[in-house]
């Protein structure tokens, strides 16, 4: 569930009348998503997403979100555009919360996600990279190699609760991780949260990318692994080399992967799945009892985590060394 603060009509009609799209006409919560409060509006002149950040998300990193959609609309990339306020502004408060208003795009998201729409997946993600790369505001990941050991320290007392052996596994995975991570690759402004509910499509076209929420500077290869991750592993947590083909092929006919960032992707794939367990076996130990928040299974990715361990190429996931440049 993801409306954390309700908010009534009257709260909502005065925070609307520093916008300028109509008169409001209904509203409702959105159930989907994990970080913020979610709300669908339908006025007058159309339909719109509100936003309220919750705690989560510093209010310091507002600008970096809403000029990255904003920059990304402007070189062609099909996302949610900010909606300015009647001062110029694109975030209010509302609720005793930050809040922005954004465009509504069409399309709904792949349960089943098929080869299809990997490849387009792919091809979206590369074209996201590129359109990026003169965006000059940053924001570092703090979600990155640097910042695994502080999180696993806030979970590891109690990992074995979640499946014996957890912690001693974890631990010498991430001591490899801090000891390999690549450093020298090339870097700019990743989604790191492209899951298949933060895609829409329109039948196999797909129409837009959603929640730039987790988007920071990084290594572009990095989000590459993160979409490995979410798009072509089964329900049995079994990689689907098919479609982890046509996910890379995609991204590499808009753009090649270097050949350093080909060979890198075993260990950016098995971080990637690190970083999503630990952040799961956070929640998953600490969200209380009756929370709106629905915990995540950890063992999903540690399954993952294994997988990627015993990767020798990349060639495992599908990639053609030849289509990688030089």
């Amino acid at each position: 569930m993801a409306v954390y603060t309700d908010i009534s009509e009257i709260e909502l009609a005065a925070f609307l009348r520093d916008y300028e799209i109509g008169e409001l006409l209904s509203y409702k919560g959105i159930a989907e998503g994990v970080e913020n409060s979610n709300f669908l509006l339908h006025t007058s002149s159309g339909s719109y997403i509100l936003t309220l950040y919750e705690k989560r998300v510093n209010r310091d990193d507002l600008p970096f979100f809403v000029g990255l959609m904003q920059h990304l609309s402007q070189k062609g990339i099909n996302c949610p555009l900010p909606v300015r306020r009647c001062d110029g502004g694109a975030i209010g408060e509302l609720a005793g919360r930050p809040a922005a208003i954004v465009t509504f795009l069409e399309g709904m998201w792949m349960r089943r996600p098929t080869v299809e729409h990997c490849r387009e997946v792919g091809k979206a993600l590369a074209a996201m990279h590129l359109a990026g790369l003169d965006f000059d505001i940053r924001r570092p990941n703090a979600l990155s190699v640097s910042g695994w050991r502080p999180l696993w320290e806030r979970a590891r007392d109690r990992a074995d609760e979640v499946e014996e052996g957890l912690a001693a596994e974890v631990e010498a995975d991430l001591g490899l991780l801090e000891r390999n991570w690549p450093a020298d690759l090339p870097a700019g402004v990743i989604h790191a949260d492209l899951f298949p509910d933060n895609v829409f499509f329109l039948g196999k076209r797909l129409s837009g990318l959603i929640d730039f929420y987790f988007a920071c500077n990084d290594l572009l290869a990095y989000d590459v692994a993160v979409c490995l991750n979410a798009w072509c592993f089964e329900k049995d947590n079994a990689f689907n080399l098919t479609k982890g083909r046509a996910l890379l092929s995609g991204y590499n006919s808009v753009r090649p992967l270097s050949s350093a960032e080909a060979q890198a992707l075993p260990m950016l794939a098995h971080g990637s799945a690190l970083r999503f367990m630990l952040t799961r076996l956070y929640d998953w130990l600490n969200t209380p009892a009756g929370s709106l928040v629905v915990k995540k299974d950890p063992l999903e990715y540690l399954r993952r985590m294994r997988f990627h361990r015993q990767v020798a190429s990349p060639t495992e996931y599908g990639l053609e060394l030849d289509g990688a440049a030089a």
